[in-house]
């Protein structure tokens, strides 16, 4: 089993002509994912690959194709729009990989999503991907993962694919890995993520790599003491970054002493989490726990 995406996932592709949308729906579709449809305003009617129908719109596309899912590969200022035109033609799992979307764009664009019921992944965030189910949505390598029962959240992409690659590498398997983004304002977080992988029966462990700024790594510990039966593992990225340097993240600002790897890390072990001190810890600390 995963969580968000499976082998029912029939994925849209939102800017599939572009350099990067192009790029990514190849090896979406070398992966297994089932890409039914690419949409690039003025490209209707063209074939990607000789094979997926491209679409001027997301409701002509939904209409012909019955896609359920949407990636979008558009450039920052029209992001928002290509997530209002997916919600508006009744996608209900949306994943933007856009970075540099305007704060001011996505507090305008949630509530309209809670209103339309549509789940958001990211944006600037690499997407998810499900082993078992050759379901990738996003631009996450396919190559380091493996299906088996280890569950994987997380604020950093890079951060994602060393623990990934290092849990494969000691043959230990994922049921679904979620990278949620790292921007100050993003669809799906911790803690829903949580949610689902505490009801999905085929996970038994779950990863939670955090980073340095805000306050949603300690609302997830908070959530895990409180709600989460199965064992969770932590990693707080920035642990050594020096003090007033700027990170990459917009969503990695601290502020005052709030926000900081030694506060982050110790809401983890006031929760019970296991921690990684480096990625490679992750190994010995899931077996350790499965």
């Amino acid at each position: 089993m995963s969580i968000f995406v499976n082998g029912g996932t029939r994925l849209l592709v939102q800017g599939i002509t572009g350099r990067e949308g192009s790029f990514h729906a190849r090896h979406m579709i070398e992966y297994g994912t089932s890409v039914v449809a690419g949409v690039t305003p003025g490209k209707g009617g063209q074939r990607f690959e000789g094979s997926v129908p491209v679409f001027n719109t997301v409701a002509e596309a939904v209409r012909e194709t019955a896609a359920n899912t949407a990636v979008i590969y558009v450039p920052p200022m029209a992001a928002a729009s290509a997530i209002y035109e997916a919600a508006d033609a009744g996608i209900p799992l949306v994943v933007c990989i856009t970075e540099g979307v305007p704060v001011m764009h996505m507090s305008r664009v949630m509530p309209f999503l809670a209103r339309h019921g549509v789940r958001l992944i990211g944006p600037n965030c690499p997407g998810l991907i499900s082993p078992a189910a050759r379901a990738k949505v996003g631009i996450i390598p396919g190559n380091i993962c493996a299906p088996g029962r280890v569950g994987v959240i997380s604020r950093s992409g890079t951060l994602t694919y060393e623990v990934v690659n290092h849990l494969t590498r000691a043959g230990i398997g994922q049921s679904t890995c979620v990278g949620v983004g790292g921007d100050p304002i993003i669809g799906t977080d911790f803690i829903a993520c949580l949610q689902a992988f505490e009801a999905d029966p085929e996970t038994d462990v779950i990863v939670l790599i955090g980073e340095i700024g805000g306050t949603d790594e300690q609302h997830a510990a908070r959530y895990v003491k409180e709600r989460i039966s199965k064992p969770v593992i932590g990693f707080i990225a920035g642990q050594t970054a020096p003090k007033g340097r700027r990170m990459g993240h917009a969503g990695a600002i601290i502020s005052g002493s709030s926000g900081t790897a030694e506060e982050k890390l110790g809401a983890f072990a006031d929760a019970g989490l296991g921690i990684m001190r480096r990625p490679a810890d992750v190994v010995e600390l899931v077996r350790a726990r499965m």
